[in-house]
């Protein structure tokens, strides 16, 4: 067993015991939980309950699993891996706490380390790795120095792949929930929207910049 291997199976340990692991992606890093225990991310964060959280997956079609099927969605999992997430209708197995209002918010990162987590421990509640109101760790170091979760992927000290220019989280783009309305921006980031319009676009849907 390599030493990642290694890892990978004590962050699976980790998660399925309730705890949190630190890792990675190509934008800022993230905190992991089992999706039964979504809760403790907000316990962790010092965050109110209720707010959303992504579900990370290991590829586009686990995630497209947990969605009800549409063109818009189908387009856009054309861009994962990627740092964007997608908020649309989840199917009724999706738990409520990862689907408040019905609706999930996906993403799949491109990360080597993300992704071997992801494929180690199966889809995940994520969130950005930081206190609330603080920003998100752009590195292993300043990950640690929040002390947020029970293990960080990666090895001290070892090279870092770079995450997105500026520190930029992933974009996060709403998918309509009523025929003839716009697809919506709700978080502009590492992806650009011109991007994203673009792909929209072929099926013909608008998309509306964040204000």
């Amino acid at each position: 067993m390599t030493a990642q291997q290694a890892q990978m199976a004590r962050a699976a340990e980790i998660l399925a015991a309730g705890g949190v692991v630190g890792y990675p992606t190509e934008a800022v890093w993230g905190l992991a939980a089992r999706p039964e225990y979504a809760a403790e991310l907000h316990r962790r964060k010092g965050r109110e309950l209720g707010k959303p959280v992504q579900v990370s997956c290991p590829d586009a079609p686990s995630a497209l699993a947990w969605a009800w099927p549409s063109a818009a969605l189908e387009a856009l999992a054309a861009l994962w891996p990627g740092p964007l997430t997608v908020v649309t209708a989840a199917l009724p197995a999706c738990p409520p706490d990862l689907a408040p209002e019905g609706q999930v918010g996906l993403r799949v990162p491109d990360h080597p380390l993300a992704r071997a987590l992801l494929l180690a421990a199966g889809p995940l509640a994520t969130t950005s790795l930081n206190p609330a109101g603080r920003p998100a760790a752009l590195s292993r170091s300043e990950a640690a120095g929040y002390a947020l979760a029970d293990l960080l992927l990666g090895e001290a000290g070892a090279p870092e792949t770079p995450p997105a220019p500026g520190g930029l989280a992933s974009t996060v783009v709403a998918l309509p929930t009523r025929p003839g309305d716009p697809a919506r921006v709700l978080r502009a980031g590492a992806l650009p929207t011109e991007q994203v319009r673009a792909v929209l676009a072929v099926v013909g849907l608008a998309l509306e910049a964040a204000p």
